[in-house]
């Protein structure tokens, strides 16, 4: 019975619901990236060479990736201590049950609306000629890069953008961690004599923390590797190691497509350890939350 045709034929077909998957996947994931990774090796010619992995040492190389690294992490930290505070709120703070839906919803568009729209909608609210900021000139006098030293076409305008899509995602993943804290921990926590802040320090949030720790390892890794946000806010300026891949293989002056491999193979190194992370501290969380 269990070598059947008819059963064969069954376990066959729960493969072709998949196999769509593996074909993306296989497409434009895994050839484009060892395209990539070959590529990094290679000269103009063919040849294999490590010069253009050498030449990431460049001190232009290095302060891109720097500031992308500090970019990434600034707006990871705040995006996980917002987020935290949002998703706690309408989970297990209390708030009234109706915010939920609309927040989660919310948050599954915020969550993936980036690129030019993004750009344009900060440049058109917060930008040097933008509603709010000349709304708070005529009204009160106040300029904000002058009063509050805020300027959207910086590195603190690029953190502040990223947020929009960094704090909802992190409501996304965040949420169902929280639902799952069970309230028979926090009775027994109660019974025991802790207070509310002596159960989130010794109780939620150290089985939460592998959740906390992997979300922002994947906030980092989504900010990491961001580019038509910041190339759409103040195009090349930004000395960023996206955009400095990106004016590579688009050809500009000296540009070398093999050297923006390299960038990109660098990129691939430092994101596919952030997502790893990410992986392996969401499988310890979800064994705790069981």
């Amino acid at each position: 019975m269990a070598d059947s045709p008819i059963l064969r034929s069954v376990t066959s077909l729960r493969w072709v619901g998949v196999a769509p998957f593996f074909v993306f996947a296989t497409l434009f994931l895994i050839l484009p990236t060892l395209y990539i990774v070959v590529g990094a090796f290679r000269t103009g010619t063919g040849e294999f060479t490590f010069d253009n992995i050498i030449a990431l040492n460049a001190p232009n190389v290095r302060n891109a990736y720097w500031v992308s690294i500090k970019v990434s992490v600034t707006s990871a930290l705040i995006g996980c201590a917002i987020g935290f505070g949002m998703a706690a709120a309408i989970t297990v703070g209390g708030l009234p049950r109706w915010l939920r839906e609309p927040l989660l919803t919310f948050s599954g568009v915020a969550s993936n609306f980036a690129g030019v729209p993004l750009a344009f909608a900060f440049i058109a609210t917060v930008g040097p000629a933008g509603l709010f900021t000349l709304w708070l000139k005529g009204e009160f006098g106040i300029i904000l890069a002058r009063d509050a030293g805020f300027n959207l076409l910086s590195t603190t305008g690029l953190v502040v953008t990223y947020l929009f899509f960094q704090i909802p995602l992190m409501i996304l993943i965040i949420t169902p961690a929280l639902d799952g804290l069970k309230r028979e921990w926090r009775e027994a926590a109660a019974i025991l004599g802790a207070t509310g802040a002596q159960y989130w320090r010794m109780v939620a949030l150290p089985i939460l923390f592998p959740s906390l720790l992997g979300t922002f390892a994947l906030l980092f890794a989504n900010s990491f590797g961001a580019v038509a946000t910041a190339f759409a806010l103040a195009g090349p300026t930004f000395n960023i190691a996206p955009i400095l891949l990106f004016a590579q293989i688009r050809g500009d002056v000296l540009g070398s497509p093999n050297y923006g491999y390299a960038l990109a193979f660098g990129m691939i190194v430092i994101t596919a350890v952030a997502n790893t992370l990410y992986i392996w501290l969401r499988a310890r969380s979800e064994r705790w939350l069981k």
